[in-house]
């Protein structure tokens, strides 16, 4: 499975390779996707099984309990027949039997393709971000059943970075798809998704079939630069983060919050496009009091120095003042200078554009809405 899919990288990165056709100036090669229609259902599962987790069918008279249904049989469609699913709760346990070898695989997958990277970073243009489903797990929250997939997200990079992951299940990637097809109905004429069914949905074959296909989809998205800077794409990868992280720094949970806002800078960066004027901010500004809060001053202020280049000689933001307390206060704990952000932070208070104390960055945190 993990030369398959280097194999398919190649392809993708390159531009050569027998599945792709020529497209308009405004869009890149699309990767191959016929071939998903071409593969039998056991085959798929098993060249998945090296990499792909997924958890055990259930008994047919369970398949209609699940907020996902799709409502024709054929797994892999063109276009635009997607339709609305009912919302669910979206937190419960997962209920996880993945393959005896799925995480060695998926480890595997992992090294090889950053010693793929690590080679060809320098010499292939344009580099594209390679999305792998590494699990996907049937979650039983009554009255929703639905399976929630796991994709890995790797781009180019350091080559000892692990990839940034994000959990999602169908009605996430149906929503991304109709909100796509009204703003871009051209461009998104051409690209896939899987329709709806009634029944099945939780066999290993039909979510092999699905994971593909959903890997392939984002594939597509990211060929053509007019959708691949689309807000509702940024959306589907950060938005879920930043609040899930949000969320927990506000109940104090730092440790489980610091691996999500890392995840989201991870996901931001490998992005490369901005997903939003403040999201890289409030991301630095997460990482800077959950390292805080851990007892990290020193990756604390690096987040703050880090936040202070992006905002540069901007004009005030609201983020500026909190972002330069907060660089004081750890560089005096830490015996380092700090007149620079000093001086600096007096001047605003001065002029008026910050109050006396400026508020601090858990305050920001709080009160930001993120929409």
């Amino acid at each position: 499975m993990a030369s398959r899919l280097l194999h398919r990288l190649r392809h993708a990165l390159t531009g050569d390779g027998p599945g792709e056709a020529a497209a308009g100036p405004e869009a890149e090669q699309f990767p191959e996707s016929s071939e998903l229609e071409d593969d039998d259902a056991e085959g798929l599962s098993s060249r998945l099984s090296g990499t792909l987790s997924f958890t055990s069918a259930e008994d047919d008279e369970d398949q209609d309990d699940e907020d996902d249904e799709e409502a024709d049989p054929d797994p892999l469609p063109d276009g635009d027949r997607a339709a609305g699913e009912d919302a669910g709760t979206s937190c419960a346990h997962a209920e996880r039997s993945p393959p005896p070898d799925g995480q060695r695989g998926s480890q595997l997958l992992t090294r090889q393709l950053q010693d793929f990277w690590k080679k060809s970073r320098n010499t292939l243009v344009p580099q594209r971000l390679l999305f792998e489903v590494t699990s996907a797990n049937v979650v039983k929250d009554p009255p929703s059943k639905y399976v929630l997939y796991t994709l890995a997200v790797m781009g180019p990079g350091p080559p000892g970075r692990q990839p940034a992951q994000i959990s999602r299940r169908y009605s996430d990637f149906e929503r991304l798809h109709r909100n796509l097809q009204r703003q871009f109905r051209g461009p998104m004429a051409a690209i896939s998704f899987p329709r709806k069914r009634l029944r099945r949905n939780f066999t290993a074959e039909t979510i092999a079939r699905r994971s593909r296909a959903f890997e392939q989809f984002l594939g597509h998205l990211q060929a053509v630069p007019e959708l691949r800077q689309a807000p509702d794409l940024q959306d589907f990868f950060v938005l879920p983060e930043l609040r899930r992280a949000q969320s927990l720094t506000c109940t104090g949970l730092y440790r489980e919050a610091l691996a999500l806002w890392a995840n989201a800078w991870q996901l931001q960066a490998q992005l490369g496009v901005p997903s939003g004027p403040d999201r890289p901010l409030l991301t630095l500004a997460g990482l800077a009091v959950c390292h805080q809060e851990l007892e990290d001053p020193g990756e604390a202020r690096a987040c703050c120095e880090k936040a202070l280049q992006l905002l540069g000689d901007k004009s005030p933001h609201p983020f500026l003042a909190p972002f330069l307390e907060a660089h004081v206060r750890l560089s005096w704990h830490l015996g380092l200078d700090k007149h620079q952000s000093e001086a600096r932070l007096q001047a605003l208070q001065e002029a008026g554009l910050t109050p006396t104390p400026p508020p601090s960055l858990k305050e920001l945190l709080i009160k930001e809405v993120l929409d």
